[in-house]
């Protein structure tokens, strides 16, 4: 509960400062991977995040982490775009993919395996159904680590 209020007073402070910047405030996530506290934020634009917006946006942070100090452990800043490949976090990433190919990673085996990839048909609090095979599909959603965006690289 502690880590959700962290979170949830982060979003407040950055979400404001992404959006003036003139960004799409993608995704939050305060983690620990190899002993070591990395606080990420993900951005977005419909023209697509480069190197520069993401050292714009890592500079306002950085200046809203140093005046206000959110964070009583060390960690590491890190502002990047969700990508091609992204993870869909929320009700609101998957609603916008609707009808969009994703992969499932489940923590455990349902019906023999543990990753599904398949067409985004539908989904609600209990599950995320989607089209494998030619069959709808039903995977409860408490059994899913990750969902993932199967991204459609253009030909230039």
């Amino acid at each position: 509960m502690e880590n959700e209020n962290l979170i949830n007073n982060l979003i407040n402070l950055f979400k404001p400062i992404v959006m003036e910047l003139g960004y799409e405030f993608y995704y939050l996530e305060f983690v620990k991977e190899d002993g070591e506290n990395y606080l990420r934020v993900y951005i977005d634009n419909k023209n697509g995040i480069g190197l520069d917006d993401c050292e714009k946006v890592s500079r306002r942070i950085s200046e809203i982490l140093d005046g206000e100090d959110p964070i009583p452990d060390s960690y590491y800043l890190e502002v990047s775009s969700p990508g091609i490949f992204r993870t869909l976090f929320t009700d609101e990433h998957l609603n916008k993919y609707i009808n969009s190919n994703i992969s499932l990673n489940l923590n455990k085996l349902y019906e023999g395996k543990r990753k599904f990839e398949g067409k985004l048909i539908k989904f609600n609090s209990n599950n995320i159904i989607i089209d494998y095979k030619n069959i709808d599909l039903s995977i409860p959603r408490d059994i899913i680590d990750k969902i993932i965006l199967k991204g459609e690289l253009e030909e230039v």
